[in-house]
C-alpha cells in the first residue's frame, strides 16, 4: 500500500517534462505514484558510495532470466549486486528494454531540435549529488507498456497504468535515484500526454 502519512519523509511532485532526485538511505521505501495516469517515469539508480555502480537493465535481464518486472525482484547493478528491490506494484507493466529519449530522438526521427528529453534530464536531476559528470545509464521506465507482437518485433502501446497507480521501491543500500516524466508526446509511450508524477519518501510501518 501507498505510505501513510506517518510514514512519509518527504513528498516530491515532478511536473510535466521535469526531473527529481532523491537520497534514500538502507530501508527506505520511495513509491512513485502516476498521478493522472499513463505517464512513464524513467528512473535511475546510483550507490551513492561508489557512483561507478549503478542499476543496470542488461544485467537485470541476465540476472533475473526475464524482460518482466515483478514484485519481489531485485534491481541488479552493472556489479551485479541488488541496490533495491521491487516490494509493490499496482500496475504489473513496465519496460527496462528502452534507453531514455534523447536530443537525437527528436531531431533524428521528429525533427525538432527544443524538445525535452529525459536524457537530459537525468543529468540535470544528479546535479544536486554531484553526479551529472556520470554517464547515464538505461533507465526503468516505469508505466511503460511495450508488446512483442508475432514477428518478435516492438510495438509501443498507451500505459495501462489509472489515476493512482504506483510502485513501492525498497533500498538496500544508500542510492541516489533519479525520475523523470517522460516527454514523449509525440508517440503513445505516454498517452500523447505528459503528465506529473510524485515521489514518497519514507519508511514503511508494513
Amino acid at each position: 500500500m501507498v505510505l501513510s502519512q506517518k510514514e512519509i519523509k518527504e513528498e516530491i511532485t515532478i511536473p510535466p517534462y521535469e526531473r527529481r532526485s532523491v537520497l534514500l538511505k538502507p530501508g527506505e521505501e520511495l513509491v512513485i505514484i502516476d498521478v493522472e495516469g499513463k505517464q512513464v517515469g524513467d528512473l535511475v539508480c546510483f550507490n551513492r558510495n561508489n557512483p561507478n555502480e549503478f542499476v543496470s537493465p542488461v544485467h537485470m535481464r541476465a540476472s533475473l532470466g526475464s524482460i518482466r518486472l515483478k514484485v519481489g525482484d531485485p534491481l541488479y547493478s552493472n556489479k551485479r549486486r541488488p541496490l533495491m528491490t521491487l516490494v509493490e506494484d499496482t500496475v504489473g507493466k513496465h519496460d527496462f528494454f528502452f534507453p531514455a529519449c534523447d536530443y537525437y530522438r527528436y531531431k533524428v526521427d521528429y525533427g525538432s531540435e527544443d524538445h525535452p528529453n529525459c536524457q537530459d534530464n537525468l543529468k540535470n536531476a544528479l546535479k544536486a549529488y554531484g553526479l551529472e559528470d556520470q554517464p547515464i545509464p538505461d533507465p526503468i521506465n516505469l508505466f511503460m507498456n511495450n508488446v512483442l507482437d508475432q514477428a518478435g518485433d516492438y510495438e509501443i502501446h498507451e500505459p495501462l497504468s489509472k489515476p493512482g497507480d504506483y510502485v513501492r521501491l525498497k533500498a538496500l543500500e544508500e542510492v541516489i535515484v533519479a525520475c523523470t516524466t517522460c516527454s514523449q508526446d509525440m508517440a503513445p509511450v505516454n498517452g500523447w500526454k505528459v503528465t506529473s508524477l510524485k515521489m514518497q519518501i519514507g519508511v514503511s510501518g508494513c
